[in-house]
């Protein structure tokens, strides 16, 4: 039985609470205001894909405590940036998926625009001011540190706005998931490590590899879930461009290869030996995502791919902190 909902806008929002699809009935509306529930904006937020954010800070911070040289105010103001940078592309994601119409109908968490919970232009405001406190915190850092990290800020806010928004966004032509791998992966590790250290090293470049793969897979299983409405509403992501078959290995893949790689930086700090306690974790999404499934059970297999990327980078963390 469908769950009928009406906001006070006049619009009646059906939501299939077997499918999690979510649609809109217009409806003529009283007084032109649309009042948004602070579970709406969490959910909205997308906190499952926050680990995304929290690992590459830790994993970066342990670097540095492996050399000695962590400040935990710096590592803290780090979190605040990526966190805010990882909520303001989930809002701006909302937003401009929202005015294009291309989440209509959807499986999975719900968003905000689409489903009538909040107008646009108050989506909007919430990913600028998101921003604007990414902005902040690393005017903080730049500033203690070395003013070169404005132009990867700016780059950071940039690739976060262009996801999906501006008139040729890259999310449309495949590639997300390098911009994911560079800002969340890369960027992301070797940039907290150096605001703390004063310095890049190779161990940060090798330890953001596997944090880039993992903040990969996230984005894979929301692209796998949505490749039936992708396709009919143009949006070309990687898990269009592959087809079902190859996102499910490519997923499968970004889930094992880290555990390869940490195993590889042992000749250098031996206790990311570690972070082979974490393989349980991915077993089971794995083994789901190869064997079929979809719709909402890729919802799941999110929330289990985001306890495997927390699980993974903080055993990574510990085995980057303590080194003999």
């Amino acid at each position: 039985m469908a769950v009928v909902r009406v906001c006070p806008a006049g619009l009646t929002l059906i939501c299939d609470p077997f499918t999690r699809v979510y649609s809109r009935q217009n409806s003529s509306r009283t007084d032109g205001t649309v009042v948004t529930a602070a579970r709406d904006w969490i959910a909205g937020a997308r906190p499952r894909t926050l680990p995304a954010a929290i690992v590459p800070v830790a994993v970066g911070s342990g670097v540095a405590a492996g050399y000695g040289d962590f400040i935990a105010w710096r590592a803290a103001l780090a979190l605040v940036v990526a966190l805010a940078l990882q909520v303001g592309v989930n809002y701006a994601n909302d937003y401009s998926d929202g005015i294009r119409g291309t989440d209509e109908q959807r499986v999975g968490p719900v968003r905000l625009v689409a489903a009538a919970l909040a107008t646009p232009r108050k989506v909007l405001a919430a990913a600028l001011a998101s921003f604007v406190v990414a902005g902040a915190a690393g005017l903080v850092l730049a500033a203690v540190v070395s003013w070169w990290l404005i132009a990867l800020g700016a780059a950071a806010i940039g690739a976060a706005w262009f996801y999906t928004g501006g008139s040729r966004p890259y999310g449309y032509r495949a590639l997300g998931e390098v911009s994911v791998f560079a800002f969340f992966g890369v960027g992301a590790v070797v940039g907290t490590a150096y605001v703390e250290m004063g310095r890049a090293t190779w161990l940060a470049v090798a330890a953001s590899i596997p944090v880039g793969l993992l903040a990969c897979a996230l984005l894979i299983i929301n692209n796998l879930r949505d490749i039936p409405t992708d396709e009919v509403s143009g949006k070309r992501t990687l898990a269009v461009v592959l087809g079902d078959q190859r996102t499910r290995a490519l997923y499968a893949g970004c889930a094992s290869v880290p555990f390869a790689v940490a195993a590889a930086m042992a000749a250098a700090a031996p206790l990311t030996l570690l972070t082979l306690l974490a393989m349980p974790c991915a077993i089971r999404p794995v083994r789901q995502v190869l064997s079929g499934a979809a719709g909402r059970a890729l919802v799941a297999v999110l929330g289990q791919t985001g306890r495997l990327q927390l699980a993974f980078g903080l055993l990574l963390t510990v085995g980057l902190a303590f080194r003999p």
